[in-house]
């Protein structure tokens, strides 16, 4: 499949990429980030982009005039069809604000089935503010993440450990000076007739648990120095900290906007990285039926993935073709080649979709 850039509402983008594309069961993996609720519009005046304030004399970039139940149809009608198009293995990433977000998640436990919701995402978008308000400072964000079923791409993302990490996780030194912690070797539940359950150096593991691994190995630990004795004689296994790959991803990111904005609401790309490194794999498709200014396109173009990018907005598609535009030369990377298609009312037979 080639990369494409749709010009379309995406009702009809969508619709198109079903039964023209033969997409259905295809996109490995989703993000949107839609119109908020907000009630405004968003502008671009002299060719830079509004985040807050918006002039009354720009030109509208897109327009976020939908409010309550009128908002919430618009968004359920573009999930079903994103469902429809989403792999068995398939992940979708909604970013949305404090306001309007929990009955977002509301129609996505609708759509996506609750069993299948995994994370609210907090994202610090900007520096602490200091308006007058009735209420606490709003520096976040939240995306929801939902997966189709139970068995999607999971690519583990780990962050490197900072010096605070390391003094806090691994404050142990060996003679050498390589930081380590130390855990339990045994685990809860037990095991009746199992190899975990068997005697260690003649200990047992504690009432109502059991051993981590058999004992063959954990007599190996021994014998390689990576088991620590207590004092009391409680055995715990040696995890040294140059031999971890990383911390875990916790569910608070911190990637503000960018000050300068080329599109409103344009968004941080490491966000983009993160997601498509952990939910799809190289050459899985990537779409972004909100695609702005392209961030998510150029994002899965670095990361060796295909793309879709669909947007209704004049402002939107030539930010976009900019931004791919640039691509060229940096970083080694080769220009994206891509289709690109405008799509009118006629243009494929709209799939009617109800709340």
């Amino acid at each position: 499949m080639n990369n494409l850039l749709l010009k379309s509402d995406n009702i009809i983008g969508l619709n198109y990429l079903l039964n023209e594309k033969d997409l259905k069961g295809k996109i490995d993996l989703v993000y949107i980030d839609p119109p908020f609720a907000t009630g405004g519009n968003f502008t671009i005046t002299d060719g830079r982009a509004s985040t807050i304030s918006n002039s009354r004399n720009g030109d509208i970039a897109y327009s976020d005039k939908l409010l309550g139940n009128d908002f919430l149809n618009f968004i359920k009608q573009r999930l079903i069809l994103l469902k429809e198009l989403m792999s068995e293995e398939g992940s979708i990433y909604l970013h949305i604000d404090y306001k309007i977000g929990h009955y977002v998640k509301v129609l996505m436990d609708e759509v996506f089935g609750f069993e299948n919701f995994r994370n609210d995402i907090t994202r610090v978008k900007c520096n602490p503010k200091n308006f007058n308000r009735l209420g606490y400072g709003n520096v976040k964000d939240l995306i929801l993440f939902y997966t189709k079923t139970n068995n999607p791409i999971w690519n583990e993302p780990r962050e490197k450990y900072t010096e605070k990490d390391l003094e806090k996780l691994f404050s142990k030194k060996d003679k050498q000076g390589r930081r380590y912690t130390t855990v339990p070797i045994h685990a809860p539940g037990e095991t009746e007739n199992g190899k975990s359950n068997q005697p260690f150096k003649g200990i047992s593991p504690p009432k109502g648990r059991h051993w981590r691994t058999n004992v063959e190995t954990l007599e190996q630990w021994d014998k390689d120095g990576l088991i620590e004795w207590s004092s009391n004689g409680n055995p715990r296994k040696i995890i040294f900290a140059d031999e971890r790959e990383g911390k875990r991803v916790q569910d608070i990111w911190e990637y503000k906007d960018p000050q300068y904005p080329t599109y409103p609401t344009e968004k941080n790309p490491n966000i983009l990285d993160l997601i498509i490194r952990t939910s799809s794999n190289k050459n899985s498709i990537v779409l972004d039926c909100f695609c702005g200014s392209g961030t998510t396109l150029k994002s899965a173009h670095y990361n060796s993935r295909k793309w879709i990018g669909i947007d209704q907005s004049d402002h939107a598609i030539k930010a976009t073709k900019e931004k791919l535009e640039k691509i060229e030369g940096d970083l080694f990377i080769e220009k994206p080649a891509y289709d690109f298609k405008e799509l009118k009312e006629n243009t494929v037979a709209n799939k009617e979709v109800y709340s």
